[in-house]
């Protein structure tokens, strides 16, 4: 959500900003409600002093005997009160129209964000490690996969396209991924494990951004719950309505938990293998922080993810998303891209985004700046994938697979895996 008042008194930089995301001018339309809205609300508040000050005159008209003074008045007041409702219900609609708008606006780029229309525009910041030569065609997951224990047919038979069931060595490699990071970022990271809920109201996700304008990507339950598509809605909105007395260290939460996404706008795309899932296990890493700690901590949470993929020795490259890549609710976001040697290029693992205050005003959290003090500021929010397991399960099957259809289990994960050093066919 953005600030009323900063647009009032900045709405040509409220246009040029939205402009660099491709969006068209709003800040008039803004304002012409917002000028119509505050009317309203004059002419209601001057209407109920009016009829404050017109009900003690006829007090003191009766006092003085002044029975006819005191019929024009009490007739006055009942016209006062018979066209407030109107009023005050066009006011209303008025502010609901003002908050849709407000509402549907993507949030402002950063400075510093490269303007551009999608990821081609991305720029590349680094990369770590090259990708190793491999002395045979390499596979692709999907096809190396299903000799190994990941089953696409017996998921599609009971679920329909987009859902792997696994067995055996596959399922307890996927299981160690998700482990492993959980690990990485709770005992090294500072992040704090959490166990959060699956199934959200609406105003979780208007919190974070998803509704109104995606509800199209999420899935609903009979009752009106959503099942969050990224752990980020149910970490996020845990400060939700809240005032918190002291941020002076940031709030770190992880968790571990399926999410679930249609993948309404990805038709045609990521049809084969784990990449684009309805279901898929993330961890997911979210920061609550004061204004000034925002980019030291966009900062650590990148570093947090760059981590895991060290650790693996996946290489990959780090990327400075364009205006027009960008999600709704970021300022800012880097994206790492893990090297697929099946595809033969680098494909997105992590989204580490900054949303400046965007969400903090959705869900109106707050904060003290100084202890004891009355005045409040948005939180800042951060959120990021630390990682996503399935796509991290690609990119171990595809780097570390053999000539003969085996994969080597990583080093970091051999601790999770009971004893199993190599994936092989069976």
């Amino acid at each position: 959500m953005h600030d009323l008042r900063q647009i009032r008194e900045y709405p040509e930089a409220f246009d040029a900003a939205l402009a660099k995301r491709g969006v068209e001018p709003v800040a008039a339309q803004i304002l012409k409600l917002d000028e119509e809205r505050r009317q309203l609300t004059t002419r209601l508040q001057e209407m109920q002093g009016r009829r404050n000050e017109a009900s003690k005159a006829i007090g003191q008209a009766m006092g003085q005997g002044d029975k006819e003074k005191a019929e024009s008045l009490k007739a006055e007041v009942a016209e006062i009160k018979q066209a407030m409702p109107q009023i005050e219900e066009e006011e209303r609609a008025l502010g609901r129209s003002l908050s849709d708008v407000l509402a549907a606006i993507p949030n402002l780029p950063a400075d510093g964000v490269p303007e551009g229309a999608d990821e081609d525009d991305n720029v590349e910041v680094s990369r770590w490690t090259t990708p190793k030569a491999l002395d045979f065609e390499a596979q692709e997951h999907a096809d190396l996969g299903p000799a190994l224990g990941m089953d696409f047919e017996t998921a599609t038979a009971m679920s329909g396209s987009r859902f792997t069931f696994m067995r055996g060595q596959m399922a307890k490699l996927n299981r160690a991924i998700g482990q492993f990071m959980l690990d990485r970022q709770t005992g090294e990271n500072g992040y704090t494990e959490c166990a959060p809920p699956l199934l959200v109201r609406d105003e979780a996700v208007f919190g974070t951004g998803q509704l109104p304008k995606f509800a199209e990507d999420l899935f609903q339950t009979t009752d009106g719950r959503w099942l969050i598509p990224t752990a980020e809605v149910s970490l996020t909105n845990s400060v939700r309505e809240q005032i918190i007395d002291d941020l002076s260290a940031p709030i770190r939460l992880t968790a571990l938990t399926p999410c679930f996404r249609s993948e309404a706008g990805a038709a045609g795309k990521d049809t084969r293998g784990l990449i684009r899932q309805h279901q898929f296990d993330k961890v997911e890493l979210v920061s609550i922080c004061r204004a000034e700690d925002a980019h030291a901590e966009h900062e650590h949470m990148v570093e947090s993810a760059e981590s895991i993929l060290r650790a693996l020795e996946l290489p990959f490259r780090k990327m400075l998303l364009c205006t027009g890549d960008m999600g709704f609710g970021a300022r800012k976001t880097f994206d790492l891209e893990v090297w697929l040697p099946g595809q033969n290029t680098y494909r997105e693992i992590s989204s580490i985004s900054w949303c400046g205050d965007f969400q903090g005003r959705r869900m109106n959290a707050r904060y003290r700046p100084e202890a004891g003090a009355k005045k409040t500021e948005f939180v800042h929010t951060l959120n990021g994938s630390g990682l996503a397991v399935g796509r991290t399960l690609v990119a171990v099957l595809e780097n570390y697979q053999q000539a003969d259809g085996s994969v080597v289990v990583p080093d970091a994960l051999k601790p999770y895996m009971g004893g199993v050093e190599k994936l092989v066919a069976s």
